[in-house]
């Protein structure tokens, strides 16, 4: 496999770091760095559902998703008026994603909503969204099972999700902004601890790609979930 422009392998991951417990208020919280992407994680918990939910006898997980003004290279407006298509998408994603490895029955009548707001940008924001976030909801329920508020863990199991694509001709895994945006297949794999798939999402930029590419493109992306899931668990764990 050759090198891509930052050295890295095809196969190798960007750096990822995890710090939970930075934001004092929530009930958890996390910044995620994945290379020079940022993003802080923050989960709430309140007591209620949605009014369509309040009969269920079940709780709820929702997520929101932001990119601060000056994430990228150029300062982007506020999206003042309410979130754009982008945005809903991704925060719709996000939250599927977390709803996937929730018991929602155990939750009782509280709903948990995570914040993603990106510090900074540089490719997979909305796959290191999903990451952090479920180490902030895995914060959050220890916190209201500590607490008293439930009888067990609502969380089944943990959720993590990455970038691939085929770069000039190459499947390359966790693609950085300048791969991006190059990139002939741009795909966003979420998958779970126990190996299940979440969502994975695939387009082609010009020409159509072969089967044989979406299969090593998988087998890549859940290579490197593995990676993300084994942060996960040592931050969860304090290390």
């Amino acid at each position: 496999m050759s090198e891509r422009h930052d050295g890295r392998s095809a196969d190798q991951g960007r750096p990822i770091t995890i710090e939970t417990g930075v934001s004092p208020y929530a009930e958890g919280s996390c910044i995620i760095a994945t290379g020079n992407t940022r993003v802080l994680c923050t989960a709430s918990v309140v007591e209620g559902v949605p009014r369509w939910r309040e009969r269920s006898g079940a709780g709820w997980v929702t997520a929101e998703y932001a990119m601060l003004p000056r994430a990228t290279h150029t300062r982007s407006g506020r999206e003042r008026n309410g979130p754009k298509g982008r945005t809903q998408e991704i925060q719709r994603l996000i939250g599927r994603s977390l709803r996937s490895v929730t018991d929602m029955g155990a939750m009782g009548q509280y709903t948990v909503t995570v914040d993603c707001d990106v510090l900074q940008a540089d490719g997979g924001t909305r796959t290191a969204s999903i990451t952090g976030a479920c180490v902030a909801l895995a914060l959050a329920t220890r916190w209201m099972l500590n607490e008293g508020m439930v009888e067990r863990s609502p969380m089944r199991e943990r959720v993590a999700a990455v970038s691939v694509g085929i770069v000039d001709g190459q499947a390359c895994l966790d693609l950085d902004y300048p791969e991006d945006s190059s990139a002939q297949v741009d795909m966003n794999i979420v998958a779970t601890e126990g190996g299940g798939l979440v969502e994975v999402q695939g387009t082609a930029e010009g020409d159509p790609f072969p089967r044989g590419d979406l299969d090593r493109m998988i087998d890549l992306g859940m290579a490197g979930i593995e990676t993300l899931l084994a942060v996960q668990a040592n931050a969860l764990r304090g290390e």
